[in-house]
């Protein structure tokens, strides 16, 4: 099994601002030491280490926590997109185990992805075989939806299924979005996040239609499980995420969407049980 979307930091160092003391139950330093118990706990193989601060410095820094340990399947990094973007990613795929970028996207402007300055950047991750993790709001999907048509051999994965809000209804726009980038055969979605979304009143249990939703989607080859721990902590906590989802897709699907996608999509270890 691969956790495809966990967190790390050490706060004030390696370029950490955030989390703030704005969040106090995740304002502290969180290392491989605590993400291992996660995973012991959990009977989880493996996970996906993903930046949380625009900076190299942070990326390196998970770079070298994955040299620690085979628990750490790979990093999803940050990069400048703009500029020497290949040379960048060139020298951290030589530190470590790169296998995507993680821009962060979702307090931009609603056409982000169209914005000239970026396309050679894409096209340098696209090159470089690195997936562009999205962490979008529902306001930016149409923008990512033109890019990954402009940019086909770009692997794309949604993270947090673009953070819509997780109440009563599912959101027809939000649907109809998602809808168009499922559409388009380089993109994912990560089963993720959804927890930390809801609406005010809501239980866990009203991310199930909309886990439901994305199985519909991006069926069982296009559909990756991430814990998004210790966010996750915010609203949840692991071992529940972890049952609410697994509850709430066909059993058939489990081996692809909790072990085989994230090891296909990011490249990484073969043969993690579900």
């Amino acid at each position: 099994m691969i956790d495809a979307h966990v967190h790390l930091w050490q706060l004030g160092r390696k370029d950490c601002s955030w989390p703030g003391e704005d969040l106090p139950a995740i304002h502290r330093d969180y290392g491989l030491d605590d993400l291992l118990v996660q995973l012991d706990t959990n009977k989880v193989d493996a996970a996906i280490l993903v930046q949380s601060q625009e900076s190299g410095a942070d990326t390196h820094w998970l770079l070298s926590l994955a040299a620690e340990t085979d628990r750490v399947a790979g990093v999803v990094g940050w990069v400048d997109l703009t500029g020497d973007v290949a040379a960048r990613v060139a020298a951290m795929q030589v530190a470590g185990p790169l296998v995507g970028i993680r821009p962060m996207m979702q307090g931009r402007a609603p056409d982000c992805f169209d914005d000239p300055e970026l396309a050679p950047g894409f096209a340098a991750l696209a090159r470089h075989g690195l997936v562009l993790d999205a962490l979008v709001r529902p306001q930016h999907l149409a923008s990512l939806a033109r890019l990954a048509r402009r940019q086909p051999d770009l692997s794309i994965i949604i993270d947090h299924a673009a953070k819509p809000l997780v109440g009563d209804a599912i959101p027809a726009d939000w649907r109809a979005a998602m809808a168009d980038l499922a559409a388009c055969p380089n993109v994912a979605c990560k089963l993720s996040g959804l927890l930390t979304e809801l609406a005010p009143g809501a239980g866990e249990g009203a991310a199930a239609p909309f886990i439901a939703e994305l199985f519909a989607l991006f069926g069982p080859d296009r559909l990756l499980w991430g814990s998004d721990w210790p966010v996750l902590t915010l609203a949840s906590d692991y071992a529940a995420w972890l049952d609410l989802a697994r509850a709430s897709v066909p059993v058939a699907a489990h081996r692809a969407i909790f072990a085989d996608n994230a090891a296909r999509l990011y490249r990484v270890m073969q043969g993690a049980a579900a």
